[in-house]
């Protein structure tokens, strides 16, 4: 009898181990921030305008950057803003063309 009751508390104990385990992963990936959709990288200098737009997932972004929503991210592309090259957000956005002219020949216009 002893060894049958040791036998049923250590497979609970195994139980109650992986169960724990399960529910800490929930909790790790509930903790992580979620990723922006899109994103702008910004220049280099306090108050410098936006220089390139990404999507959320994008490898290819530098460090200096600021999530943006859907309609703004479409916006800075028309506006003349780059879009990155190895993301390609101007082609999932629908704004094909329009961020190809630089930010300077839209402003001389």
């Amino acid at each position: 009898m002893r060894v049958w009751h040791a036998m049923w508390l250590r497979r609970i104990d195994e139980r109650i181990a992986v169960l724990q385990k399960r529910e800490e992963q929930q909790h790790r990936r509930r903790a992580l921030p979620r990723q922006p959709e899109w994103f702008v990288e910004l220049g280099i200098g306090v108050g410098s305008p936006p220089a390139e737009v990404h999507a959320g997932s994008c490898y290819a972004a530098g460090k200096r950057r600021r999530p943006v929503d859907r309609d703004e991210a479409r916006r800075l592309l028309a506006s003349g803003v780059r879009a990155c090259s190895h993301c390609h957000p101007d082609l999932t956005l629908g704004v094909i063309g329009l961020s190809a002219r630089p930010a300077y020949a839209a402003a001389a216009r």
